[in-house]
């Protein structure tokens, strides 16, 4: 089980070299971006069509992707999604290539997934919030971005 996640993260969320070409790396961010958008429909172990549409939507319009390469997406992520044990590989993937401004806008759509059925549950916010401090962002743009995204 060790060496199975160990080779997960190596071959998929890992950079292998500074020389990876950046097809690679912003496949690897969108996997790890849409990863976290699961996670956080899943937290309260109620997920909603809504949610579901949310994350489509997010996806479709942050990357620009087909229909085919959304549905990619989706199932890629949602199986590796299944096997992760911890935010850390994502979120450091997404500390090394995006900016403060790029973690920020991440983070109010993980809100926007959180209160896309009408309701925040604790556990979408503590998600929210483990995120949150691992990509360092303070917490007083943790609060700006929580309250921003309210419905």
């Amino acid at each position: 089980m060790i060496s199975k996640l160990k080779a997960f993260f190596e071959k998929e969320l890992s950079l292998k070299s500074k020389n990876e070409p950046q097809e690679d790396i912003n496949a690897k961010l969108q996997k790890a971006c849409a990863i976290l958008l699961l996670e956080i429909s899943k937290a309260d172990y109620q997920e909603t069509k809504d949610e579901k549409d949310r994350i489509r939507k997010i996806l479709q319009d942050k990357f620009t992707l087909s229909d085919a390469q959304l549905n990619e997406l989706i199932a890629l992520s949602e199986d590796e999604g299944n096997e992760v044990t911890s935010m850390y590989p994502l979120t450091s993937l997404i500390n090394e290539h995006y900016s403060y401004e790029q973690k920020l806008g991440l983070l109010d759509l993980l809100w926007q997934v959180a209160y896309a059925d009408g309701e925040l549950s604790k556990y979408e916010d503590h998600v929210i919030r483990n995120v949150a401090e691992l990509l360092y962002v303070a917490h007083s743009d943790f609060i700006k971005s929580k309250l921003s995204q309210q419905p």
